[in-house]
């Protein structure tokens, strides 16, 4: 089984040798701000179990092996020591909880985007790569000789938080201007809504996006460009053969990889020619496939 834990939601996918795989996705009880951590947390359990209940009940088999894609801080004994997305989640031992829902079975964790690079490096065919997320927040990993950046033991590669314009806008992390906070999904909204000069859903900034609307055209390519500084700068630290754009927001948005390509090529110095940039072939779901390559011990 992968789970790929998320911000917004949560996708689940059980497969197994010459079996029909079985998947689904669910998005996370509303946050109550009247509500004291524990009753949050309790209820995201709560749905967290009753998804995983589901989804064995149609696999009608046994799960001996569960990966999970994280992109909260998790320690070696699967303890979340924070997670800006669900603050109430820190101190939560998500290792005993799944081992609870899943009895028998071995748990695995990493981070999501470091998992998502694995697995388009490998549907990609390309051993030296930069992946980068784009959904509610911005995740995404190197890969260097087949292998994910820093390596085993040093942490993940937090993408998300390289620093695109120091007077930019407050992340989640408490820094200024970083990527996310410049260029993830709501990043993109809020800054669209400011624009339009009212709000803006997903529906709205895609088709008002499309339609060529002057608002929309403006927030995507200033999203854009914060995601081709940070993938520019990634590629001169690590040489890569290849830059890919993934996660839920960028996949249900047609055009913003090409308005990052479009960036990246326009700031290649001399004697350093732009490397491709290209759409994710695995979209959304490239941190669960990670998750399902990291239950099987891949």
């Amino acid at each position: 089984m992968g789970i790929d834990v998320g911000g917004t939601k949560v996708a689940l996918r059980i497969e197994g040798d010459g079996a029909r795989a079985v998947r689904s996705v669910f998005r996370w009880p509303p946050a109550s701000r009247s509500a004291p951590h524990r009753s949050a947390t309790e209820r995201d359990l709560a749905a967290l179990a009753r998804h995983v209940g589901l989804l064995r009940a149609e696999w009608g088999g046994p799960v001996k092996s569960v990966g999970v894609a994280m992109p909260a801080t998790v320690d070696d004994e699967g303890r979340v020591l924070t997670w800006p997305g669900r603050p109430h989640w820190a101190g939560l031992g998500l290792h005993e909880e799944l081992r609870g829902l899943i009895p028998g079975a071995a748990v695995r964790f990493a981070d999501d985007g470091d998992l998502a690079a694995l697995a388009e490096a490998g549907r990609a065919g390309c051993r030296n790569l930069v992946y980068l997320g784009v959904g509610t927040g911005i995740g995404g990993g190197v890969v260097v000789d087949g292998r994910p950046l820093p390596g085993p033991g040093r942490g993940s590669c937090e993408v998300g938080h390289i620093v695109v314009d120091r007077a930019g806008p407050r992340c989640d992390c408490g820094r200024h201007g970083c990527v996310q906070a410049l260029a993830s999904g709501p990043a993109t909204l809020r800054r669209a809504a400011t624009l339009l000069g009212g709000p803006v859903d997903f529906d709205a900034l895609r088709n008002g996006f499309a339609a060529g609307a002057g608002w929309a055209v403006s927030a995507v390519q200033e999203s854009g460009e914060a995601l081709a500084v940070a993938a520019v700068s990634l590629c001169e630290l690590t040489r890569p053969e290849l830059v890919l754009i993934g996660g839920g927001f960028a996949s249900g948005l047609p055009g913003l990889v090409t308005v990052v390509a479009e960036h990246t090529r326009r700031l290649a110095r001399p004697g350093a020619p732009p490397v491709p940039v290209r759409e994710a072939a695995l979209g959304g779901l490239s941190s669960l496939y990670g998750a399902v390559s990291l239950a099987r011990g891949q």
